[in-house]
């Protein structure tokens, strides 16, 4: 059960006479004041209070996973729908919960919680995975985001802000530990500059105008659906130029072909 904020609890009945006459006090708090950001929390983007993000909590540590629990019940915009404690437990509550975020820890008793990541996706294609870590390692974020999560938080940095990393990911963002975040960009940099050097020059030209074109608007953030709507093809269509894109820029996600292509000034 959550332990009661008494700065938010009613004043008692026998105090309700003699405070009525008073003025608010200036050190009180309201309920207001301890929710601004679900107040002025944007409608037009997920996670209302008449429709919460849901949200699976995967945590071996039953303290630590206390203080995400409480974290996540306390947010109107959010809302835990169940919990978990390794991968037998895991797995089963995939497959009997809806749920739109996963936070998952990456090293369960009984196993690594990446192996959730990928059967999540199986069941339930369209939910976010979150790792949570207590681990800094640039080869597991990378792993992790390659098995399909969409963030990657370091424990003991995070506490206090895991609502918001969820309402992150259920808007399409990602959400990265901050010095993780820096690590891996200039790895990616420095990579990206390397294999653009050794590459031959006409890899670029082999792309067709529709291909360009396809290029260019996932650089501008479309999705696939958006992008077909604007170019009048379907968004299988897209899909494919976007596979193409890949094979021939030999690059795995958007961000690196993207990435490649601004680094030859193909826009």
């Amino acid at each position: 059960m959550m332990p009661v904020d008494v700065s938010l609890a009613p004043p008692a009945a026998s105090s309700l006479g003699a405070s009525a006459a008073q003025p608010p006090q200036s050190h009180a708090f309201s309920s207001v004041s301890a929710r601004p950001s679900t107040r002025i929390w944007p409608d037009f983007l997920v996670g209302q209070v008449d429709k919460p993000v849901r949200v699976l909590l995967i945590d071996d540590d039953a303290h630590i996973r206390m203080v995400i629990a409480q974290e996540l019940m306390a947010d109107e915009r959010t809302l835990l729908v169940a919990q978990a404690s390794s991968i037998k437990e895991g797995r089963k509550a995939i497959r009997q919960h809806a749920f739109d975020v996963m936070l998952v820890d990456m090293h369960l008793g009984d196993g690594e919680g990446l192996e959730l990541i990928d059967f999540m996706k199986t069941l339930h294609p369209s939910a976010e995975a979150v790792v949570v870590s207590i681990m800094e390692s640039d080869d597991l974020v990378l792993r992790a985001f390659e098995l399909g999560a969409t963030g990657y938080l370091i424990k003991n940095s995070w506490f206090g802000n895991y609502p918001m990393a969820v309402l992150q990911v259920a808007n399409g963002g990602a959400s990265i530990t901050p010095n993780l975040a820096r690590r891996l960009l200039q790895r990616f940099d420095k990579t990206a500059v390397e294999e653009v050097r050794r590459r031959q020059p006409d890899e670029a030209e082999r792309l067709s105008a529709r291909e360009r074109e396809v290029l260019r608007m996932v650089a501008g953030g479309y999705t696939s659906v958006e992008i077909g709507v604007r170019l009048a093809i379907s968004s299988m269509t897209v899909n494919t130029h976007i596979k193409n894109i890949y094979r021939k820029l030999q690059v795995r996600t958007r961000a690196q072909a993207v990435r490649f292509a601004s680094l030859r000034g193909m826009f």
